[in-house]
């Protein structure tokens, strides 16, 4: 079965805000040059706890993170973004999980979660679609109010 798409041409992926979490600093650099690449901006931290200090001050359109980490892991960092920033779209790469993580991954609400390493253009499809998925809530939102 083909991947569901969400990328469309013409479409400016330099419009959204992508943080990058991992502790594996050279994988993340090494991700973020790629997405860098196809004209993905990206910011990058190391460890849950930075995650949430840099949302806190500036809060990005998409999140990729990291499922297991030292101190904050993926689950912890994705039950605090439920709970306080309920706009932003996060995405999982994980490279080790159990089928339990990814089940109470989805009952958080991540918008997707990826085996590590992903194939880039998926990824940056799954970043598209995330972004779409945020300004549709957004407008939602908005026109509500």
């Amino acid at each position: 079965m083909p991947a569901k798409l969400y990328y469309l041409k013409g479409d400016k992926m330099s419009d959204i805000k992508v943080l990058l979490v991992d502790d594996e600093q050279s994988f993340v650099e090494t991700l973020a040059l790629r997405l860098g690449i196809r004209d993905l901006k990206s910011e990058t931290v190391f460890s849950g706890e930075e995650a949430i200090s840099y949302i806190r001050e500036n809060e990005p359109d998409v999140m990729v993170l990291d499922m297991k980490m030292p101190g904050m892991n993926g689950i912890d960092v994705l039950k605090w973004v439920t709970d306080s920033c309920p706009n932003l779209q996060t995405i999982i790469l994980t490279g080790y999980s159990s089928n339990k993580d990814e089940q109470e991954a989805r009952r958080l609400g991540v918008f997707d979660f990826l085996a590590k390493p992903p194939e880039i253009e998926i990824l940056v499809d799954r970043i598209w679609g995330a972004y779409r998925k945020r300004q549709k809530m957004i407008n939602n939102k908005n026109s509500t109010s």
